[in-house]
């Protein structure tokens, strides 16, 4: 399996994009930036959209993307996937020709460029060439993490969440998991900013890890780019050999 860190930042700076991965060059796994970090070409190669909840930092680059697929004549569409509040919310509230474009239409219905499916909670479900199983998590709109695996090796992906517990129980429970790609947006300090948006802290994820199957490595992504030296300071005062910070542009393959 390959991942592609397209973006990894819980918000945008200079050089900092927001969260997206790119899985085997086909599935975004959520989608704060796509054009930004990928070719025309790799762009034109990418068949679904799995998404973790509607805010902007999770979907813009999606509605770049397809922009680009229309007016370069795209060979497929785009298929938006997630669980059925995340599909509603980018039916009301994105593509709906207000904010953007509602490209299910463009350039015609019969040849569109972005499409919708969704997924069942907590059942697993083919896309791509990966299989996927939704958990909701705890954040302020519907939200789920994903367990996400080929048929041999896979990874845990919290989405945004405050502390939860379902998708810990679940990932205990499948073999090959490789490593638990997990949000801690905000230093210690903003303990309060965390709980009411429901994000984590290092303090936070501390606890966390005590739910997690104990023998996997864990990958951060989400820090507000505001606050990156001070919380990366506070994670690797925790367990340094386990957890490391995504970087960037980077590819991971296992």
């Amino acid at each position: 399996m390959k991942i592609k860190v397209l973006g990894v930042y819980g918000s945008e700076g200079q050089g900092q994009r927001p969260s997206a991965f790119l899985v085997n060059d086909r599935v975004l796994v959520d989608a704060g930036t796509v054009p930004g970090a990928l070719t025309v070409e790799e762009q034109r190669e990418i068949e679904f959209a799995l998404l973790s909840h509607a805010h902007l930092d999770h979907i813009v680059g999606l509605a770049f993307l397809v922009d680009t697929l229309a007016i370069t004549a795209s060979r497929r569409p785009v298929i938006a996937t997630g669980i059925a509040p995340v599909v509603d919310d980018l039916k009301k509230h994105a593509f709906n020709d207000s904010l953007w474009p509602d490209f299910t239409t463009i350039p015609t219905r019969q040849a569109a460029v972005l499409g919708y499916r969704t997924l069942p909670d907590e059942v697993e479900s083919r896309v791509g060439d990966l299989w996927v199983t939704p958990i909701l998590v705890d954040h302020t709109v519907p939200a789920g993490g994903f367990l996400i695996h080929d048929g041999e090796t896979g990874f845990v992906y919290s989405g945004d969440t405050g502390p939860t517990d379902r998708i810990w129980q679940a990932a205990r429970g499948l073999r090959g998991l490789k490593t638990i790609i997990v949000e801690t947006a905000f230093p210690n300090r903003l303990d309060g900013l965390a709980r009411a948006s429901k994000h984590l802290t290092p303090a936070m994820l501390s606890r966390e890890m005590k739910k997690m199957p104990a023998d996997l490595p864990i990958w951060i992504y989400h820090i507000k780019p505001h606050f990156f030296e001070e919380t990366v300071e506070e994670l690797q005062k925790i367990d340094p050999a386990r957890i490391h910070i995504l970087e960037q542009g980077k590819i991971y393959t296992f």
